[in-house]
């Protein structure tokens, strides 16, 4: 099997999915999302598109979201309806990034420090968009330092020898997206109402964040004592 997307089975592609996240199997519906996303993505790998400018591309369009939410807080309006689209395009973006190194068998160490840093910034420019559009700053960065204390504890515990990532928490980056997007969404649809619903959604964000961060940390202190 050669590193272009010419042949590139499903099983293939999952394959090397598993095998570029630590060994992980992908549940039934991770199979399903990742079958979407090889055909989105094989177009893209087939033209030598590098990961890291699909990576970028969902950098710049999670931070975009920021401006719209800056926009409805200065000039009211409905600009907040822009926001979860912008969201769900990086997030689209985060996927195909991977899917293209995959299928590309262009996979690196460098391009998955890179999507973690570009995942960790468009984290925040969500709940930025929020505290524009009202919500308390104590929630928002509640969700803020949860979040990164997630992602930190699982890299440092999958550099102590950890396999995988531990466990899927309620609080991974699908749901980080769809909590900021679902709450901007509100926003724009009753801009009257868009300070409380901004603040309902940092607290939501910051909720499950802690739940968890709490179910990370259990998982990895499991895991990494059955390795002992």
């Amino acid at each position: 099997m050669t590193g272009g997307t010419r042949g590139v089975t499903r099983e293939e592609h999952l394959r090397r999915w598993s095998a570029a996240h630590g060994g992980t199997s992908a549940s039934p519906l991770v199979r399903v999302w990742l079958d979407g996303v090889r055909r989105a993505a094989s177009p893209l790998a087939a033209a030598g598109v590098p990961p890291s400018a699909v990576t970028v591309l969902g950098l710049v369009l999670g931070l975009a979201a920021v401006a719209p939410a800056a926009a409805q807080a200065q000039v009211g309006g409905r600009w907040a309806l822009a926001v979860p689209v912008l969201l769900a395009l990086a997030a689209l973006a985060d996927g195909l990034d991977g899917a293209v190194a995959v299928l590309g068998g262009t996979a690196s160490r460098g391009g998955a420090v890179l999507d973690a840093v570009c995942d960790r910034a468009a984290d925040a420019a969500g709940l930025a968009a929020l505290w524009l559009l009202g919500a308390p700053a104590l929630p928002v960065l509640l969700a803020l330092g949860l979040g990164q204390m997630h992602e930190y504890a699982r890299a440092r515990a999958q550099a102590e020898g950890m396999t995988g990532p531990g466990a899927v928490t309620v609080s991974e980056r699908p749901t980080r997206v769809a909590v900021a997007a679902m709450f901007a969404l509100g926003c724009g649809v009753y801009p009257q109402a868009a300070a409380t619903w901004a603040g309902v959604g940092a607290w939501a964000g910051s909720a499950a964040a802690l739940v968890g961060l709490v179910q990370l940390l259990v998982a990895v202190r499991r895991r990494l004592s059955a390795q002992r």
